[in-house]
């Protein structure tokens, strides 16, 4: 070795000796099979292949374990007779399928779903028609409850983009129902709310909706509740599907109007145990083993060796490629990895594979003249390239328009190879002939190490072999770590029961029900656990959470510290305030609750924002918020993040570059410096952080309104405005929101004296074609109709002279533009947003804040009012108008003239 990799070696070495020194932790998880009869305990001895006596031992004891049932109740598949569509009764539902027959488990469901009220929990393979399923339960409450609705709750945005999709063609337009949508890309209006037939929903969504149910009559107007891949119960956002069916059904208890739930998941190993949580009698429950499809699925599992990740899934490629020249060489085939890195690196593989076999498979089957024309639509060279050889690559990091054009490919079978990330398989409803799982761990960029797919994504992924109405049967090849083949061969077919995961999720949704008042006192927090699906599995399977009996005084105790412990953390935190008899939120519960943030989040605003917080030490805070604890840090981003630090102006700590707030706060300074992002990786991690930063920095605007800090509001305000446009607050020149801006141009305008773009808004074309000269105004021109000209009035209300009443501030907000979008105009913000405004009462000298009010305008006038402080000094006070968008847009309007009035 030269001496640049001795370096680099005993640095490594190093720095794994000072994280043994400092004892880091090191996170180990296998599974280990358990034998009848239990043996007294067993010894668990983990033994280091790299240092001397780094060993250790765990003894698990099986003195008063309690184990889980291990008899699966399943649903028998009767012998009946496929019911044909004419049994709807309705032309108009009969014209929504193609099919002539519903499948056996549609028949054996039919009559409780579409004839009945009865909840119903519909557990089956994937590929086994649960939507359509549901989709009964759907038009027997058009039948029976017109004016009711439906929410249909999906815990990933791809799921709810599919069914939008799939029923805006059917059920929006042949049955003329209104649906909305409710992701973090889409948030529907009052209006469209209350007169939606159908609301298709994230867990987020509906949990942030719902918690203010007292208020919200369409909350009040749910006649079906529908829970797609309601097994996710277990998963890392279960806790808030729990929550929002253990609400929705306290809010049928308490309106005394009944919502019908219907879940659909996979086989269950603890069927009754959900269902008694639904409140899903014996006549409703269908628990139908795995091996139950309409297309039977052939599934070969293969070991292959190797300590290290990387060589291990190279090895795999081979196989991959024998796998589909065997199994099927002309038929479509999905291949799963665990990265969009593995997608490029396995098709390259499979290139070559191809390139050098006697007889390639055809992998391409479009004639050559069409290719070009749809090379030349992909924008994504790595997409194209593999796209000459005939295999597709799909993954997060493609754009709306090479996906698309990628699935209609494989759809169309112009291509029969498509190899996607795990998340495609619950997505995107790409069936093929031949599943190939390529691997089944990720690596988790939280806790730094390779961890496996839970079994329900692996069933997901398999469940997209064997399509309907075109194969006889499907075929799965599961390529795992040897080690772990024993495993999977058992637990495909006998799954785990569904356990809660609410217990370390508890403090939020508490909090949200203390400030809906649904919780007043700990009598009533202990109530509102009995409601939920943890409760029912305390008594099932205790050891899993930590108890040792069932016995009614300690199932009790248990519940009490379980209250006591989030109720005192909730206080610690600011959020809210315990006495002997009562719970009451406080402000920063409110605003946890209000947008949806951790109170960790807000304790930490409540700690360090500050009167005169600096907009460096605000970037530092918004970077620091809870909600970014996943945000992705993968292999040797520590070093692209060094990288990055170079790029940017504000320090941040060199010790932690692996640290995923360290690498928020990075990629929040590169969008406002403009600079270019390492890999593509980062692209799609900062789309997610801006999308989340919204909600975060209003929050942080309502603790320093509350406190009434004038300084510290408006400089979040601004930062909201940079985060819209991409640039930084008076380090940049608001010009550089309009796209056709150049150097050269911007140079050009600062000679003339003109340094924002409100300067330039009362411009005719004339005259700035004057301006420009000897630059084109065109372009600019017509960047700037998409800017609001604001015209601001104030008046003071001096009616009422009666002293005891508070002295209005009336406000008279015009848009003088005409035929303008109230969407913002910005190219560097990744989601449509709409125009919204803050007014801010305060004096500027004192730096006191007196009243904030945030608008909107839903027409070019709008009309509002703000009560002003008794005592209010009105020579020094102002009106702030602060757009939430665009920089350099705030006004300012004394009020000391109307003091005189």
């Amino acid at each position: 070795q030269d001496s640049e990799n001795d370096t680099i070696y005993h640095s490594e070495l190093f720095t794994l000796t000072k994280k043994m020194a400092r004892g880091t932790p090191t996170k180990m998880s296998f599974n280990i099979p358990i034998f009848e009869p239990h043996p007294p305990q067993y010894y668990i001895r983990a033994v280091s292949d790299s240092w001397l006596h780094a060993e250790s031992i765990f003894t698990v004891s099986f003195h008063n374990l309690t184990l889980p049932q291990t008899q699966i109740t399943h649903t028998e598949l009767l012998d009946l007779k496929p019911l044909p569509l004419s049994a709807l009764g309705n032309k108009a539902y009969e014209d929504l399928y193609r099919f002539t027959h519903f499948n056996p488990i549609q028949t054996q469901a039919f009559h409780v779903l579409y004839h009945t009220e009865t909840n119903v929990l519909l557990g089956a393979p994937t590929g086994s028609g649960k939507t359509i399923s549901a989709e009964l339960a759907m038009l027997h409450l058009f039948n029976t409850q017109p004016d009711m609705k439906v929410v249909y709750i999906a815990p990933l945005k791809a799921i709810v983009r599919e069914r939008m999709n799939d029923w805006r063609h059917r059920l929006v337009t042949q049955l003329g129902k209104k649906m909305v949508e409710m992701t973090g890309d889409f948030t529907p209006d009052m209006v469209a709310l209350l007169s939606a037939d159908i609301i298709i929903s994230t867990p987020e969504k509906w949990d942030g909706i719902s918690r203010s149910w007292h208020s919200r009559s369409y909350v009040m107007k749910v006649g079906l509740m529908i829970l797609d891949e309601i097994h996710l119960l277990g998963a890392d956002r279960g806790p808030i599907l729990e929550v929002i069916v253990s609400r929705m059904r306290y809010i049928s208890s308490q309106t005394e109007r009944s919502i019908r739930f219907v879940g659909l998941s996979t086989a269950l190993a603890n069927a009754r145990d959900l269902a008694d949580w639904l409140g899903v009698r014996d006549d409703g429950l269908f628990n139908f083993k795995p091996s139950v499809r309409p297309v039977p699925l052939e599934v070969h599992i293969q070991g292959y060796p190797g300590k290290f990740y990387c060589p291990r899934m190279n090895s795999m490629n081979k196989p991959a490629y024998a796998a589909i020249c065997t199994h099927s060489p002309d038929k479509p085939v999905l291949i799963f990895v665990s990265s969009r890195r593995q997608t490029r690196l396995t098709a390259l593989d499979l290139i070559q594979l191809a390139a050098s076999d006697e007889k390639p498979t055809q992998f391409l089957s479009m004639a050559d003249n069409s290719l070009d024309m749809i090379l030349s639509q992909v924008t994504d060279s790595n997409l194209r390239h593999t796209l000459q050889f005939g295999i597709g690559l799909h993954h997060a990091g493609l754009n709306d328009r090479d996906r698309s054009l990628v699935e209609e490919l494989f759809s169309n079978n112009k291509i029969q190879v498509l190899v996607c990330t795990s998340t495609l398989a619950w997505g995107v409803n790409l069936p093929a002939h031949l599943v190939i799982i390529k691997g089944t761990e990720y690596y988790d960029g939280k806790t730094k190490r390779y961890v496996d797919y839970v079994i329900t994504d692996i069933l997901q992924m398999m469940g997209r072999a064997g399509r309907p109405q075109y194969d006889q049967h499907g075929k799965a090849v599961i390529l795992v770590h040897e080690p772990k083949k024993s495993f999977y061969k058992k637990f495909l077919y006998e799954p785990f029961p569904v356990e809660s995961n609410l217990r370390e999720h508890l403090h939020d949704h508490i909090n949200a029900e203390i400030v809906s008042s649904t919780i007043g006192n700990k009598e009533e927090a202990i109530i509102y656990l009995t409601w939920t699906y943890l409760y029912r599995r305390l008594v099932v399977n205790p050891s899993y959470y930590g108890l040792e009996d069932t016995e009614t005084y300690t199932l009790n105790a248990y519940l009490s510290r379980l209250v006591e412990t989030t109720l005192e953390d909730l206080e610690d935190s600011g959020c809210i305030k315990v006495d002997d008899h009562s719970v009451q939120s406080l402000i920063l519960g409110k605003i946890a609750s209000q947008y949806y943030l951790s109170y960790l989040t807000v304790s930490m605003f409540g700690s360090n924002i500050g009167p005169n917080t600096s907009l460096e030490a605000f970037v530092h805070i918004l970077s620091a918020a809870a909600e970014f604890d996943e945000l992705p840090v993968r292999h040797n981003e520590d070093t692209l993040n060094r990288t990055l630090c170079k790029k940017v102006p504000y320090s941040v700590d060199q010790h932690h570059l692996d640290d995923p707030h360290v690498k928020a706060n990075l990629l929040f300074q590169a969008h406002f410096s403009r600079a270019e992002l390492p890999i593509s990786d980062y692209i799609t991690d900062l789309k997610s952080i801006l999308d989340q930063s919204i909600r975060i920095i209003q929050a942080m605007i309502d603790v320093c309104a509350n406190s009434g800090w004038l300084s510290s509001a408006l400089t979040c305000m601004h930062l909201l405005q940079m985060i819209i446009q991409g640039l930084w607050f008076e380090r940049d020149s608001s010009l550089l929101m309009l796209p056709s801006m150049n150097d050269n141009l911007l140079d050009h305008l600062k000679g003339r004296g003109v340094s924002t773009v409100l300067s330039l808004l009362d411009r005719s074309r004339e005259e700035l074609h004057k301006l420009l000269q000897p630059f084109s105004a065109a372009e600019l021109y017509q960047d700037l109709q998409h800017f609001p000209r604001l015209d601001v009035k104030v008046k003071l209300q001096n009616e009422d002279k009666e002293q005891s009443k508070p002295q209005m501030l009336n406000i008279r907000m015009q848009i003088k533009n005409t035929r303008r979008s109230p969407r913002v105009f910005s190219s560097k913000f990744p989601k449509a947003k709409q125009e919204a405004w803050w007014l801010v009462l305060g004096n500027i000298t004192s730096s006191e804040l007196y009243g904030l009010k945030r608008i909107s305008f839903a027409d070019r006038v709008l009309n509002t009012r703000m009560e002003l402080p008794p005592m209010l000094n009105m020579q020094e006070a102002k009106l702030i108008v602060v757009s939430d968008c665009y920089l350099g847009f705030d006004q300012e309007v004394s009020l000391g003239h109307l003091a005189k009035v």
